[in-house]
């Protein structure tokens, strides 16, 4: 029998915290040679506006093999109500091949996606960072919130994006709930940038919205809204005042316009990048070095990180007895 989760079952399953360590043991598997991921395969969709992928991973120190598929249709909300991105998950046994568990990848998405954004804060923002920023309101803006809080002991969070004024203080007062902060809405993107230690940047800019003379010293910055060639949220002059970390090389490369146009300009060179997250988890590769510096981690999304948590959901839903047992 094979087990069908729910959006909202899984979110009964799976803490910030939980995602956070299971990315750190999965990021340091991908850096081991533990871990077999291909990478994803994108189509474009123009006729719909939206493009889609298939991302497999095979984790083999957590045992698990399973595949996501993800859509990103940007007419979806004003055409049809829909949240623009949806995903599902399709978990298979190691032994046998059998289909396992078949779930929504909706909310472990945004789950992983501020996860890794925590994660590569821990490594990367200084010690004694206290004010956060985020850039953009919508699902994922949330998860990133999530992920720094957990990641160290904020006193505030600064935010901003181009919604109206009344749906930007609602997400403050949302956020404020939810994880005991002070959430504020600024006045400006400029003015979150220049008075916060960690930023994160979840928009649909396809342009920069960051200049790099904002940047104070000793910023960390997580970049993850724009994931696909040609668009970008940083300026150049961010990207190369940066000491950056990609999700994995490789990925930023062939599909992150932030690292991609720089280089396309000549600005900066693939040797310029400093490394990879898994490499800060395993020791190979020190993170932040001094209290000065300007950290970016570049995120464009990898499905060890899908994986890895839909696994500990399914793992959690058997222990708990919950979700709908089918057969094919």
């Amino acid at each position: 029998m094979a087990l069908l989760l729910n959006r909202e079952t899984i979110r009964g399953l799976l803490t910030m915290s939980d995602t956070m360590a299971l990315l750190e043991r999965a990021f340091g598997e991908l850096a081991s040679g533990d871990a077999v991921m291909p990478a994803r395969t994108v189509l474009a969709d123009p006729a719909n506006n939206g493009w889609y992928a298939f991302m497999p991973a095979h984790l083999k120190g957590m045992g698990t093999i399973g595949i996501k598929a993800v859509t990103v249709f940007k007419d979806n909300p004003a055409k049809f109500n829909m949240p623009s991105t949806l995903a599902s998950i399709i978990l298979l046994d190691v032994e046998t091949g059998n289909t396992l568990s078949v779930m929504d990848g909706g909310f472990l998405t945004a789950m992983r996606t501020g996860g890794v954004s925590g994660l590569a804060t821990k490594y990367l923002a200084r010690e004694n960072a206290k004010v956060a920023g985020v850039l953009g309101m919508g699902v994922q803006a949330r998860a990133q919130c999530a992920g720094m809080a957990t990641a160290r002991e904020l006193d505030s969070i600064l935010c901003f994006s181009m919604d109206a004024p009344e749906a930007q203080q609602q997400f403050a007062d949302d956020m404020s709930q939810e994880l005991g902060v002070s959430v504020s809405v600024a006045g400006s993107v400029q003015e979150v940038v220049e008075s916060v230690d960690v930023l994160a940047l979840a928009t649909t800019a396809a342009t920069p919205i960051v200049d790099g003379a904002w940047l104070p010293a000793g910023l960390h910055i997580n970049a993850i809204g724009s994931h696909a060639p040609g668009v970008r949220e940083l300026d150049t002059d961010t990207v190369v005042k940066s000491k950056i970390i990609c999700d994995q090389t490789a990925a930023c490369l062939a599909e992150a316009g932030d690292i991609q146009i720089p280089l396309e300009e000549g600005a900066l060179s693939a040797d310029d990048i400093y490394g990879e997250l898994g490499e800060l988890v395993t020791g190979v590769k020190q993170g932040r070095e001094n209290d000065s510096e300007i950290t970016l981690f570049k995120s464009v999304g990898l499905s060890i990180q899908d994986i890895s948590a839909a696994y500990h959901v399914y793992q959690q839903a058997l222990e708990r007895g919950v979700g709908t047992e089918f057969e094919f």
